[in-house]
């Protein structure tokens, strides 16, 4: 498995553009007499493995792709692709998964039929969206599925979960304020969409403290971006407005977007500018089912002991695509571990950031239990 996940990440690949990561997959699972269908979702691919009569199914998820960052480590195993690195650690999930494929295919001991599904273009938020629209859940009936992530910051061999939301949708909102532009000296002769502009951002802020429900509706609106085309002595025509959203729920989601559009208009119309509003949600809310849940913690006790699972961690505000997939089949998702130290504690989409080898073998060890364990 360090073989495998040192190879990919020397040649990390970006998006759906991963033929050298898929082959790579792909040879593998093919040698382990695994069944194998490619470019599923573009370069998607789902390796079958059956074992008995049982009708269940279980779905396992990794995802292949990597950031477009400059690799800063000097470690033999570096990037050999200028402007891409595997920063986030999806050499080492891809890994895990084929070490528990080659596993599962020399020892078989389940009942039934696992999917090791390897998902391109995560870190855009397309790729699980891709695969279900090229028909995942129809090609193969797949009861349930799951997903792991590696943790910078959390100890070697820690896995954390929860029931319910796990982490945040991701959204993203471009306002374009157009106004009437004149001399910085005769304002009264224009419509200065800087200050209908300013209006608009501060009143974004109360679609949090009074829209949503302080208790059950936690969620973070942000304006990054002001842009202008106005200068020293001109009041501009134009203001861009752009910013990010976000929440824990698709109902805060709508709830957002409503009350966000709702102010832009209002503040326009009363200012006498005209706008266009853009809504752009990339990931949803990962919404973790209970009982799915209930097997992931079952599992990982096993495999890491009791002490070293917590089992209803706080949400997280980061986002993940394999939120699409749990919007279609029950199922959870769970992370595990990188390190704390300099060998795994460097934080993911850092320049300098490397998966920690020495939790290949325990999330592989998970998959194999929750295989095991689901199908007896």
């Amino acid at each position: 498995m360090t073989q495998w996940r040192r190879h990919m990440h020397r040649f990390p690949e970006c998006g759906f553009d991963l033929p050298l990561t898929a082959n790579f997959i792909v040879e593998k699972l093919e040698s382990f007499g695994i069944e194998v269908t490619c470019n599923i979702g573009q370069q998607g691919i789902v390796g079958v493995l059956r074992c008995g009569t049982g009708d269940a199914s279980i779905g396992l998820r990794a995802d292949m792709d990597a950031l477009h960052i400059n690799e800063q480590n000097s470690f033999e195993h570096r990037s050999c692709h200028d402007g891409k690195m595997h920063a986030c650690g999806h050499d080492g999930h891809s890994a895990m998964l084929l070490g528990a494929a080659s596993h599962l295919a020399e020892n078989k001991g389940f009942n039934g039929t696992v999917h090791f599904i390897f998902q391109p273009d995560e870190e855009h938020g397309k790729g699980a969206q891709a695969m279900i629209d090229d028909g995942l859940f129809e090609r193969f009936q797949i009861n349930t599925i799951y997903g792991l992530h590696n943790m910078p910051g959390l100890a070697e061999g820690q896995f954390i979960v929860r029931p319910g939301s796990l982490m945040a949708s991701e959204s993203s909102f471009e306002i374009v304020i157009e106004g009437v532009g004149g001399h910085a000296a005769m304002p009264h002769r224009g419509i200065d969409p800087i200050v209908v502009g300013s209006q608009i951002i501060m009143a974004l802020q109360t679609i949090v403290s009074r829209n949503l429900n302080a208790i059950e509706e936690t969620a973070v609106v942000s304006a990054t971006e002001f842009i202008t085309n106005g200068t020293v002595n001109v009041i501009p025509s134009q203001v861009i407005i752009k910013g990010d959203c976000r929440c824990f729920t698709e109902d805060s989601l709508v709830k957002i977007e409503q009350a966000m559009e709702r102010i832009v208009a209002g503040i326009c119309q009363a200012a006498g500018a005209q706008y266009q509003f853009n809504f752009l949600n990339t990931f949803y809310p990962t919404v973790n089912s209970s009982t799915p849940t209930e097997h992931v913690i079952q599992a990982a006790v096993a495999v890491f002991g009791d002490e070293h699972v917590e089992r209803n961690c706080l949400p997280l505000t980061i986002s993940e695509d394999f939120s699409s997939m749990l919007r279609v089949k029950p199922g959870c998702y769970g992370l595990l571990g990188n390190g704390v130290d300099s060998v795994g504690g460097c934080a993911l989409h850092n320049p300098e950031y490397d998966f920690n080898d020495n939790i290949l073998k325990l999330g592989a060890q998970y998959w194999v239990q929750l295989v095991s364990d689901q199908l007896k």
